[in-house]
């Protein structure tokens, strides 16, 4: 019997995926959480064998919870389940533990086979993650701009083109409003631009 947790902001895409582990395990025990917060209590009473996490939720990214989930179960398998553009966030998860990456906009029979290889393998890498892992490690190259960025800017950078100030950005995530002005600053110099509309283009030619 396998024990699957999904940790996603949208009741229909919890339903969904429900609906598909059920179709493809024999009774699995599936919990449901809506928050981050709501992740770390699960795994501490719960064992899970797959966690199925989005990466956006109303508190912020969910990359920070990768390693905290792992520190209190070091087996449980993670498998990132995002909309988000799958060359900019892949490997940063899979590099903070994440042990697959599958885009929301996968066939039915493809997030089946994704499920199925993180069950049975503990992986689930698709080719054109492999193909961006092969180009950044074995070359040295860089596909795009945002991957000078660290996990904290693309967080940050993300809430800026949305259209938060300084003043909200610092209050979703719970830092200083100087530490996001110096966030700013970085990511505006990384990227050699001096304002947000910029900072849009440059995720609108990236495929964010």
């Amino acid at each position: 019997m396998k024990s699957f947790l999904i940790a996603d902001d949208h009741a229909v895409v919890r339903q969904g995926l429900s609906l598909i582990l059920n179709d493809m395990y024999n009774n699995p025990i599936i919990y449901q959480v809506g928050m981050l917060e709501e992740i770390l209590e699960v795994v501490q009473v719960q064992i899970i064998d797959v966690l199925i996490l989005d990466i956006a939720f109303p508190e912020g990214d969910s990359i920070y919870v990768v390693q905290e989930v792992k520190k209190i179960q070091p087996n449980l398998k993670i498998l990132v389940f995002s909309a988000y553009d799958e060359e900019i966030y892949a490997l940063r998860y899979l590099n903070k533990g994440a042990d697959g990456y599958l885009s929301k906009l996968s066939t039915d029979n493809v997030i089946r086979d994704a499920i199925s290889s993180i069950v049975s393998e503990g992986k689930y890498v698709s080719e054109k993650t492999k193909e961006k892992a092969f180009m950044s490690y074995v070359k040295g190259q860089t596909v795009n701009e945002l991957e000078h960025l660290s996990d904290k800017e693309i967080e940050i950078a993300r809430l800026l083109i949305k259209g938060y100030g300084n003043l909200e950005i610092s209050n979703i995530l719970g830092i200083k409003k100087s530490t996001v002005s110096t966030y700013k600053s970085r990511i505006f110099d990384k990227l050699k631009i001096d304002n947000v509309v910029d900072l849009l283009q440059i995720f609108k030619s990236n495929n964010y």
